[in-house]
């Protein structure tokens, strides 16, 4: 199961864009032939304090820094400064499709009106999935992959996909300021008990996992207790600003405690977790800052060159891309795992193998330091049964066509030297797929196997900021600092 830090179908225009400081609004084009008519509204809250209100239709205002809704017949109100993340779903009603949306946002990102993120995060195309009535919000592959030698394979649950007269339809579309090459999109059909839960890790091996044990114990550096925000898969959502701490540390540090059989040598963490939307922004924000070089160093993160070792273990150290996952052992904390990246606005669930052969006694603990601004933490839970790898349907697409009548199968049914590029924003294209027959008494899960990579539209015409770069690169917590920093011009603006 995934959870959207947004979900449901698609992002678009805003109520009131993010500039996240910048000196220009950059204003969306939608083909006024294509929709009819949308509407946006907040849907919901989650408070500080770890509530989640669901607003009656038509959802909340927000005026002067307050929001106010109807819940359950009675008047509800709150401040901004109590709210954790804004819940805003979204209609685009279209001749020929209905597309959805829900989306939420951490409060510390929005301005003084609600909007949808969308232009200002920076990482990969959205997929879609028919659910039967409309196109709803349900992947978000190979975020990340910022250059041709970082592309990578992708393994999104679809849990919104239904069959519709014997086919599964997707929408894939470029709805960010970047070019997007996508190489292959397949489905993964598993057909299983229903008392099992089928998950990915980043490799494409999916688990089959039953009885998972939630955390007994989650708390931050500073003692607070987590349990709330981190056992389950919900609206509770850990995603704190882009801002140090009171005694000025960049990171936090997270510590969960699971029950633990004796002499168990393996578990495998389940982690629900994307890239937090500060973060997602900051990879365009450091890569111009190289200015006339950027094209260049990008071209040379060819795989197994020296530039890209030295990126993969620079976003290792500074836990930004890719957050460590440590196990407390009888002579201390040591890495034995890592959480992947993904989102920012859908967080996957994800399988992170790790060894537990060194742990001593019936409890487990595991460490995390996720730098402010770079993580949203859902949810963890632990298996220690042995790992059962299930059955696997793999489905080409039979059909896949643009919105201006293209035909790009051969783009996408192979992982090849062909592409499907999405060069502008206004780019889509709907695949299809045969459904196979449902096996009685079990129950379905689908994922898209899907390959690519993006080219971020970058402003370079200066020169290199070498200090800056410096500071990022060849510093602790370089990257952190630098987000901060950002943050808190961007705050300033806001005033």
């Amino acid at each position: 199961m995934h959870q959207f830090y947004s979900k449901c179908c698609a992002f678009a225009l805003v109520v009131s864009l993010l500039d996240f400081g910048c000196t220009h609004r950059v204003i969306k084009k939608v083909d006024p032939a294509l929709i009819n008519a949308d509407r946006e509204e907040i849907v919901g809250v989650t408070t500080n304090r770890g509530e989640e209100v669901r607003f009656d239709s038509p959802g909340g205002a927000l005026r002067n820094g307050v929001i106010s809704a109807r819940v359950r017949g009675s008047d509800y109100m709150i401040n901004i400064p109590d709210v954790n993340r804004l819940w805003v779903a979204r209609v685009e009603t279209s001749v020929a499709r209905t597309v959805g949306l829900v989306v939420g946002i951490a409060a510390g990102t929005l301005v003084t009106v609600v909007a949808i993120a969308l232009l200002t995060k920076q990482s990969c195309p959205f997929v879609y999935s028919w659910d039967g009535e409309k196109y709803s919000f349900d992947a978000e592959p190979y975020g990340g992959a910022i250059a041709q030698g970082l592309e990578r394979d992708d393994y999104s649950e679809l849990e919104h996909l239904r069959a519709d007269h014997g086919m599964y339809r997707l929408l894939l579309t470029n709805e960010v300021d970047e070019t997007q090459f996508t190489n292959l999109m397949e489905l993964w059909v598993v057909d299983a008990s229903a008392e099992a839960q089928i998950v990915s890790d980043e490799f494409g091996t999916l688990h089959s996992v039953m009885r998972l044990q939630a955390p007994v114990a989650a708390t931050d550096r500073a003692g607070n207790d987590l349990l709330r925000w981190l056992t389950a898969t919900d609206r509770l959502i850990w995603e704190p600003a882009a801002m140090p701490a009171s005694d000025g540390a960049l990171r936090d540090e997270i510590t969960l405690t699971f029950p633990k059989p004796e002499g168990a040598r393996n578990a495998r963490l389940v982690v629900n977790a994307a890239t937090g939307l500060w973060g997602s922004y900051m990879i365009k924000k450091m890569v111009e800052l190289r200015g006339r070089e950027a094209s260049a160093w990008l071209e040379s993160l060819k795989p197994d060159s020296t530039e890209l070792n030295a990126l993969h273990t620079w976003i290792a150290r500074e836990d930004i891309y890719r957050l460590n996952v440590d196990v407390e052992e009888p002579d201390g904390w040591h890495t034995r795992g890592s959480v992947p990246p993904g989102g920012p606005f859908i967080a996957e669930d994800r399988v992170v193998s790790i060894d537990t052969s060194y742990v001593r006694g019936d409890k487990l603990r595991i460490r995390l330091r996720p730098p402010s601004g770079f993580w949203a933490l859902n949810s963890f839970a632990v298996n220690y049964d042995d790992d059962h790898e299930p059955a696997v349907t793999r489905i080409a697409p039979v059909y896949a066509k643009t919105s201006d009548g293209r035909d790009v199968l051969a783009d996408l049914v192979s992982s090849d030297n062909r592409y499907y590029a999405m060069p502008s924003t206004s780019d889509r294209a709907e695949i299809q797929f045969k459904a196979p027959p449902e096996k009685p008494g079990l129950k379905r899960t689908i994922f898209l196997h899907s390959r690519g990579w993006y080219q971020l539209h970058l402003n370079t015409g200066h020169e290199p900021d070498v200090q800056g770069l410096d500071g990022i690169f060849n510093h602790a917590d370089g990257a952190a600092r630098f987000a901060a920093k950002e943050y808190a011009i961007w705050k300033a603006d806001q005033n």
